[in-house]
């Protein structure tokens, strides 16, 4: 990197689910295909445990083997033709918390227009870090007012492998119609939401040539800790949050009024 960053740039990071929304936003999936959400949870529990106890020397993400089981439940035909196009149609069914997403856009724009931080291009930026579907969040209300998304993703048009040499097997072509998700392209869990934490901070989100990997001295990073605020709701979000307090950035835990169950700060 040639040039310095400025430094200029607040950036809030936010969970999704019981975040900004009151609930997962799986919701509208099982709504569409007659699924009990709550039976679908108990499922990816229960098997995640028997795989455990078939092959105890296996590791099992628990944060994201539900795109396992969602994989499964498209296979069976439960969630019949579910493909990206779809996942994003239902975002747009989600509900946001009162004042959300609105409060996004306004918090950008009081920055911007106040007189004493003009002369240093101070702006605020959104990010949302999340263990849920990025496609749906993309589908969402909240898209036009962040920078950036973490989210897991499904992948459709599977790329067949040129090692097998029999002639009848050929590459399929998918119309936007009968494509279906079949394979998982990226997943985010409780630690790799870290990962985008430093992404953010070193600005390999914004420039691709850097490595977010490689040392680089703090002075020289896009957006230090200490002008990051994250807000998130749950336990995934623990290493998040231990990140920022170490390097002096700032925490928010969101839960329901009168529903204190756990400290994220500790």
């Amino acid at each position: 990197m040639s040039d310095p960053f400025y430094q200029n740039v607040i950036a809030v990071i936010w969970d999704f689910d019981k975040t900004l929304i009151a609930h997962y936003m799986q919701k509208p999936i099982f709504e569409h295909f007659k699924v009990n959400g709550q039976e679908f949870w108990d499922e990816v529990n229960s098997l995640s445990d028997e795989y455990r106890r078939r092959h105890p020397e296996i590791r099992i993400n628990q944060d994201t083997f539900y795109l396992n089981h969602m994989l499964t439940c498209v296979q069976q035909g439960i969630f019949a033709a579910l493909n990206n196009s779809m996942l994003r149609e239902f975002g747009s069914r989600l509900e946001f918390y009162p004042g959300m997403p609105e409060f996004l856009g306004e918090s950008k724009r009081i920055i911007e227009e106040d007189e004493r931080f003009k002369p240093f291009a101070i702006k605020v930026e959104h990010y949302i870090v999340s263990t849920g579907l990025a496609e749906m969040i993309r589908g969402s209300q909240v898209m036009p007012y962040v920078d950036g998304i973490w989210g897991c993703e499904f992948i459709e048009d599977v790329i067949r492998s040129n090692l097998d040499v029999r002639e009848y097997v050929k590459e399929r072509e998918m119309s936007e119609e009968n494509r279906v998700i079949t394979q998982i392209g990226y997943t985010v869990d409780n630690t790799s939401k870290t990962r985008a934490i430093f992404e953010i901070n070193k600005g390999a989100n914004k420039n691709p040539a850097i490595d977010v990997n490689s040392s680089m001295p703090r002075e020289k990073r896009r957006v230090p800790f200490e002008q990051m605020i994250y807000i998130a709701d749950g336990p995934s979000d623990v290493p998040a949050f231990s990140i920022l307090k170490q390097y002096g950035g700032s925490t928010f835990a969101v839960y329901p009024k009168g529903e204190w169950k756990v400290d994220l700060c500790q």
